[in-house]
Protein backbone atom coordinates (compact mmCIF):
# COMPACT_ATOMS: atom_id res chain seq x y z
CA UNK A 1 0.00 0.00 0.00
CA UNK A 2 1.34 3.43 -0.96
CA UNK A 3 1.88 6.10 1.68
CA UNK A 4 -0.69 8.39 0.01
CA UNK A 5 -3.34 5.65 0.03
CA UNK A 6 -2.59 4.71 3.64
CA UNK A 7 -2.91 8.34 4.75
CA UNK A 8 -6.18 8.68 2.81
CA UNK A 9 -7.63 5.61 4.53
CA UNK A 10 -6.56 6.91 7.95
CA UNK A 11 -8.22 10.25 7.18
CA UNK A 12 -11.39 8.47 6.02
CA UNK A 13 -11.58 6.40 9.21
CA UNK A 14 -11.03 9.48 11.39
CA UNK A 15 -13.72 11.34 9.48
CA UNK A 16 -16.37 8.60 9.68
CA UNK A 17 -15.51 7.73 13.26
CA UNK A 18 -15.64 11.34 14.42
CA UNK A 19 -19.17 12.15 13.26
CA UNK A 20 -22.63 11.10 14.38
CA UNK A 21 -24.13 11.99 10.98
CA UNK A 22 -24.20 9.95 7.81
CA UNK A 23 -21.89 11.62 5.31
CA UNK A 24 -22.59 11.32 1.59
CA UNK A 25 -19.82 10.44 -0.84
CA UNK A 26 -19.76 13.99 -2.21
CA UNK A 27 -19.44 15.46 1.24
CA UNK A 28 -16.62 13.04 2.08
CA UNK A 29 -14.91 14.07 -1.15
CA UNK A 30 -14.79 17.68 0.01
CA UNK A 31 -13.72 16.92 3.57
CA UNK A 32 -11.24 14.04 3.54
CA UNK A 33 -7.71 14.91 2.31
CA UNK A 34 -6.73 12.80 -0.69
CA UNK A 35 -9.99 12.75 -2.60
CA UNK A 36 -9.90 16.28 -3.98
CA UNK A 37 -7.04 15.28 -6.30
CA UNK A 38 -9.29 12.94 -8.32
CA UNK A 39 -9.31 14.21 -11.95
CA UNK A 40 -12.98 13.35 -12.53
CA UNK A 41 -16.15 12.22 -10.78
CA UNK A 42 -15.71 8.69 -12.12
CA UNK A 43 -12.14 8.55 -10.79
CA UNK A 44 -13.31 9.69 -7.36
CA UNK A 45 -16.11 7.14 -7.12
CA UNK A 46 -13.81 4.31 -8.25
CA UNK A 47 -11.26 5.33 -5.58
CA UNK A 48 -13.96 5.68 -2.92
CA UNK A 49 -15.42 2.24 -3.71
CA UNK A 50 -11.95 0.66 -3.47
CA UNK A 51 -11.36 2.38 -0.12
CA UNK A 52 -14.70 1.18 1.28
CA UNK A 53 -13.86 -2.36 0.23
CA UNK A 54 -10.41 -2.05 1.81
CA UNK A 55 -11.87 -0.89 5.12
CA UNK A 56 -14.40 -3.72 5.20
CA UNK A 57 -11.65 -6.26 4.48
CA UNK A 58 -9.71 -4.79 7.41
CA UNK A 59 -12.70 -5.45 9.64
CA UNK A 60 -13.81 -1.83 10.00
CA UNK A 61 -17.62 -1.72 10.04
CA UNK A 62 -19.18 0.91 7.76
CA UNK A 63 -22.76 1.90 8.46
CA UNK A 64 -24.89 3.01 5.51
CA UNK A 65 -27.96 5.15 6.08
CA UNK A 66 -29.65 8.55 5.78
CA UNK A 67 -29.99 11.34 8.34
CA UNK A 68 -33.62 12.13 7.44
CA UNK A 69 -36.40 11.21 5.03
CA UNK A 70 -35.47 14.25 2.97
CA UNK A 71 -32.01 12.87 2.06
CA UNK A 72 -31.86 11.53 -1.48
CA UNK A 73 -28.58 9.59 -1.26
CA UNK A 74 -27.05 7.23 1.25
CA UNK A 75 -24.35 8.31 3.63
CA UNK A 76 -21.64 6.58 5.64
CA UNK A 77 -20.30 6.57 9.17
CA UNK A 78 -18.47 4.24 11.58
CA UNK A 79 -20.30 3.42 14.81
CA UNK A 80 -17.94 3.71 17.74
CA UNK A 81 -19.69 0.85 19.55
CA UNK A 82 -18.82 -1.50 16.65
CA UNK A 83 -15.34 -0.11 16.00
CA UNK A 84 -13.86 -0.04 19.48
CA UNK A 85 -12.52 -3.19 21.10
CA UNK A 86 -14.06 -4.61 24.20
CA UNK A 87 -12.20 -4.72 27.48
CA UNK A 88 -8.94 -6.65 27.19
CA UNK A 89 -6.84 -7.89 30.09
CA UNK A 90 -3.11 -7.84 29.42
CA UNK A 91 -0.24 -9.08 31.49
CA UNK A 92 2.27 -6.33 32.48
CA UNK A 93 4.83 -7.42 29.88
CA UNK A 94 2.15 -7.62 27.17
CA UNK A 95 0.88 -4.16 28.02
CA UNK A 96 4.43 -2.78 27.87
CA UNK A 97 4.97 -4.31 24.44
CA UNK A 98 1.72 -2.84 23.11
CA UNK A 99 2.57 0.58 24.54
CA UNK A 100 5.99 0.54 22.91
CA UNK A 101 4.49 -0.46 19.54
CA UNK A 102 1.99 2.41 19.73
CA UNK A 103 4.74 4.91 20.55
CA UNK A 104 6.83 3.84 17.58
CA UNK A 105 3.82 3.90 15.22
CA UNK A 106 2.74 7.42 16.12
CA UNK A 107 3.92 10.01 13.64
CA UNK A 108 3.97 13.82 13.44
CA UNK A 109 2.73 13.40 9.84
CA UNK A 110 -0.42 11.67 11.09
CA UNK A 111 -0.74 14.28 13.82
CA UNK A 112 -1.15 17.02 11.23
CA UNK A 113 -3.40 14.94 9.00
CA UNK A 114 -5.73 13.96 11.85
CA UNK A 115 -5.95 17.48 13.20
CA UNK A 116 -6.58 18.93 9.72
CA UNK A 117 -9.30 16.40 8.94
CA UNK A 118 -11.23 17.23 12.12
CA UNK A 119 -10.93 20.97 11.49
CA UNK A 120 -12.44 20.43 8.03
CA UNK A 121 -15.27 18.41 9.56
CA UNK A 122 -16.19 21.19 11.97
CA UNK A 123 -15.84 23.86 9.27
CA UNK A 124 -18.24 21.88 7.06
CA UNK A 125 -20.85 21.86 9.81
CA UNK A 126 -20.44 18.20 10.69
CA UNK A 127 -21.36 17.25 14.26
CA UNK A 128 -17.99 15.95 15.49
CA UNK A 129 -18.00 13.56 18.43
CA UNK A 130 -16.06 15.28 21.24
CA UNK A 131 -14.77 11.89 22.40
CA UNK A 132 -13.05 11.35 19.06
CA UNK A 133 -9.26 11.33 19.00
CA UNK A 134 -8.18 14.83 17.98
CA UNK A 135 -4.43 14.38 17.99
CA UNK A 136 -2.13 11.49 17.28
CA UNK A 137 0.92 12.35 19.37
CA UNK A 138 4.39 10.96 18.88
CA UNK A 139 5.77 9.59 22.16
CA UNK A 140 9.38 8.81 21.28
CA UNK A 141 11.56 11.81 22.07
CA UNK A 142 15.25 12.04 21.29
CA UNK A 143 17.58 14.88 20.40
CA UNK A 144 19.97 12.62 18.46
CA UNK A 145 19.95 13.58 14.74
CA UNK A 146 21.02 10.03 13.82
CA UNK A 147 17.90 8.45 15.38
CA UNK A 148 15.56 8.94 12.43
CA UNK A 149 17.94 7.81 9.65
CA UNK A 150 19.08 4.77 11.63
CA UNK A 151 15.53 3.68 12.45
CA UNK A 152 14.61 4.07 8.77
CA UNK A 153 17.63 1.97 7.77
CA UNK A 154 16.62 -0.76 10.23
CA UNK A 155 13.11 -0.84 8.78
CA UNK A 156 14.47 -0.86 5.22
CA UNK A 157 17.04 -3.58 5.98
CA UNK A 158 19.84 -1.44 4.55
CA UNK A 159 23.45 -0.91 5.64
CA UNK A 160 24.70 2.52 6.68
CA UNK A 161 27.96 4.36 7.09
CA UNK A 162 28.76 7.18 9.50
CA UNK A 163 31.61 8.91 11.32
CA UNK A 164 31.92 7.84 14.95
CA UNK A 165 33.72 9.72 17.71
CA UNK A 166 35.46 7.75 20.41
CA UNK A 167 35.87 9.30 23.91
CA UNK A 168 38.93 11.13 22.64
CA UNK A 169 37.78 14.21 20.65
CA UNK A 170 40.41 13.62 17.96
CA UNK A 171 39.58 9.94 17.44
CA UNK A 172 37.00 10.09 14.61
CA UNK A 173 36.57 7.00 12.46
CA UNK A 174 34.23 5.95 9.64
CA UNK A 175 32.05 2.91 10.38
CA UNK A 176 29.96 0.74 8.09
CA UNK A 177 27.16 -1.04 9.91
CA UNK A 178 24.38 -3.49 9.10
CA UNK A 179 21.83 -2.18 11.65
CA UNK A 180 19.62 -4.63 13.55
CA UNK A 181 17.82 -2.19 15.82
CA UNK A 182 17.89 1.02 17.86
CA UNK A 183 17.40 0.73 21.63
CA UNK A 184 17.52 2.97 24.70
CA UNK A 185 19.54 1.86 27.70
CA UNK A 186 20.16 3.92 30.85
CA UNK A 187 19.00 7.11 29.18
CA UNK A 188 21.18 6.75 26.09
CA UNK A 189 20.29 5.58 22.57
CA UNK A 190 22.33 2.91 20.83
CA UNK A 191 22.27 1.25 17.42
CA UNK A 192 23.20 -2.44 17.34
CA UNK A 193 24.31 -4.34 14.28
CA UNK A 194 27.08 -6.09 12.38
CA UNK A 195 30.17 -3.92 12.03
CA UNK A 196 31.62 -4.67 8.59
CA UNK A 197 34.94 -3.04 9.46
CA UNK A 198 35.49 -5.36 12.44
CA UNK A 199 33.41 -8.25 11.07
CA UNK A 200 31.66 -8.60 14.44
CA UNK A 201 28.52 -7.43 16.28
CA UNK A 202 28.90 -3.98 17.78
CA UNK A 203 26.79 -1.22 19.34
CA UNK A 204 27.32 2.52 18.88
CA UNK A 205 26.04 5.38 21.00
CA UNK A 206 24.00 7.78 18.88
CA UNK A 207 25.35 10.87 20.66
CA UNK A 208 28.83 10.05 19.32
CA UNK A 209 27.77 9.83 15.67
CA UNK A 210 29.09 12.90 13.87
CA UNK A 211 27.49 14.25 10.71
CA UNK A 212 25.02 12.46 8.44
CA UNK A 213 24.09 8.78 8.43
CA UNK A 214 24.37 7.57 4.84
CA UNK A 215 22.69 4.46 3.42
CA UNK A 216 24.85 2.12 1.36
CA UNK A 217 23.93 -0.86 -0.79
CA UNK A 218 20.46 -2.16 -1.56
CA UNK A 219 17.54 -2.27 0.88
CA UNK A 220 16.25 -5.59 2.14
CA UNK A 221 19.66 -7.26 2.47
CA UNK A 222 20.16 -6.77 6.24
CA UNK A 223 18.51 -9.32 8.50
CA UNK A 224 18.57 -9.32 12.28
CA UNK A 225 19.66 -12.72 13.69
CA UNK A 226 16.90 -14.50 15.58
CA UNK A 227 19.10 -15.25 18.58
CA UNK A 228 20.22 -11.65 19.26
CA UNK A 229 18.72 -9.75 22.20
CA UNK A 230 19.51 -6.12 21.42
CA UNK A 231 18.97 -4.80 24.94
CA UNK A 232 21.04 -7.56 26.51
CA UNK A 233 23.83 -6.96 23.99
CA UNK A 234 24.00 -3.23 24.84
CA UNK A 235 23.90 -3.98 28.58
CA UNK A 236 26.70 -6.53 28.31
CA UNK A 237 28.83 -4.19 26.20
CA UNK A 238 28.47 -1.38 28.73
CA UNK A 239 28.55 -3.46 31.90
CA UNK A 240 32.10 -2.45 32.79
CA UNK A 241 32.78 1.27 33.28
CA UNK A 242 35.40 2.78 31.00
CA UNK A 243 38.83 3.55 32.33
CA UNK A 244 38.92 6.70 34.45
CA UNK A 245 40.01 9.96 32.83
CA UNK A 246 41.84 12.46 35.05
CA UNK A 247 40.34 15.94 35.14
CA UNK A 248 41.78 19.17 36.55
CA UNK A 249 39.64 22.14 37.45
CA UNK A 250 39.72 25.31 39.49
CA UNK A 251 37.09 25.76 42.23
CA UNK A 252 36.37 28.87 44.27
CA UNK A 253 37.47 28.88 47.88
CA UNK A 254 34.87 27.49 50.26
CA UNK A 255 32.59 26.42 47.39
CA UNK A 256 31.81 23.24 45.38
CA UNK A 257 31.75 20.84 48.32
CA UNK A 258 30.37 18.07 46.11
CA UNK A 259 33.37 18.29 43.81
CA UNK A 260 35.87 18.64 46.60
CA UNK A 261 34.57 15.53 48.31
CA UNK A 262 35.63 13.42 45.31
CA UNK A 263 38.84 15.27 44.47
CA UNK A 264 42.28 16.08 45.83
CA UNK A 265 43.68 19.61 46.05
CA UNK A 266 46.97 20.05 44.17
CA UNK A 267 47.57 23.81 44.48
CA UNK A 268 46.04 27.15 45.37
CA UNK A 269 45.38 29.65 42.60
CA UNK A 270 43.50 32.87 41.94
CA UNK A 271 41.36 33.27 38.81
CA UNK A 272 40.33 36.84 37.91
CA UNK A 273 41.18 37.89 41.45
CA UNK A 274 39.01 35.19 43.07
CA UNK A 275 40.91 32.83 45.41
CA UNK A 276 40.46 29.11 44.96
CA UNK A 277 42.07 25.70 44.54
CA UNK A 278 43.10 23.53 41.62
CA UNK A 279 41.74 20.03 42.16
CA UNK A 280 42.13 16.71 40.41
CA UNK A 281 39.57 13.92 40.20
CA UNK A 282 38.99 10.81 38.10
CA UNK A 283 35.87 10.66 35.91
CA UNK A 284 34.58 7.52 34.21
CA UNK A 285 31.81 9.18 32.16
CA UNK A 286 32.70 12.60 30.80
CA UNK A 287 29.32 13.01 29.08
CA UNK A 288 27.30 12.61 32.26
CA UNK A 289 29.82 14.67 34.27
CA UNK A 290 29.13 17.71 32.08
CA UNK A 291 25.76 18.51 33.64
CA UNK A 292 27.04 17.81 37.13
CA UNK A 293 29.99 20.19 36.80
CA UNK A 294 28.02 22.87 34.95
CA UNK A 295 25.58 22.90 37.85
CA UNK A 296 28.20 24.65 40.00
CA UNK A 297 28.18 27.62 37.59
CA UNK A 298 30.93 30.24 37.91
CA UNK A 299 32.41 28.56 40.99
CA UNK A 300 34.22 26.01 38.83
CA UNK A 301 36.47 26.28 35.78
CA UNK A 302 37.51 23.10 33.94
CA UNK A 303 41.18 23.17 32.97
CA UNK A 304 41.68 19.67 31.56
CA UNK A 305 40.68 17.76 29.47
CA UNK A 306 39.69 20.19 26.74
CA UNK A 307 36.71 18.08 25.60
CA UNK A 308 35.18 18.37 29.08
CA UNK A 309 35.95 22.08 29.32
CA UNK A 310 34.26 22.67 25.95
CA UNK A 311 31.19 20.62 26.88
CA UNK A 312 30.74 22.54 30.15
CA UNK A 313 31.13 25.90 28.39
CA UNK A 314 28.54 24.93 25.77
CA UNK A 315 26.11 23.80 28.46
CA UNK A 316 26.48 27.06 30.40
CA UNK A 317 26.06 29.13 27.23
CA UNK A 318 22.90 27.20 26.35
CA UNK A 319 21.48 27.91 29.80
CA UNK A 320 22.42 31.59 29.56
CA UNK A 321 20.65 31.92 26.19
CA UNK A 322 17.58 30.23 27.57
CA UNK A 323 17.42 32.62 30.49
CA UNK A 324 17.91 35.71 28.35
Amino acid sequence: MSVARAERLVNLVLCLLSTRQYLSAERIRGIVPGYADAPSDDAFFRTFERDKTELRELGIPLEVGRNSVFDTVDGYRIARRDYELGEIDLEPDEAAAVALAVRLWDSPVLTGAAHGALIKLRAAGVDVDQAAPTVVESKVRTAEPAFGPLLAAVQAGQAVTFDYRRPSPTDLRARTLEPWGVVSWRGRWYVVGHDRDRNAPRCFRLSRIVGDVRKVGKPGVVRRPDDVNLMAFVADTNSEPPSASPARMWVAAGRCTGLRRRARVVEQREVDGVPGDVIELDLHYLDSATSWIAGFGADVLVLEPEVLAKSVRERLLAVAKGVS
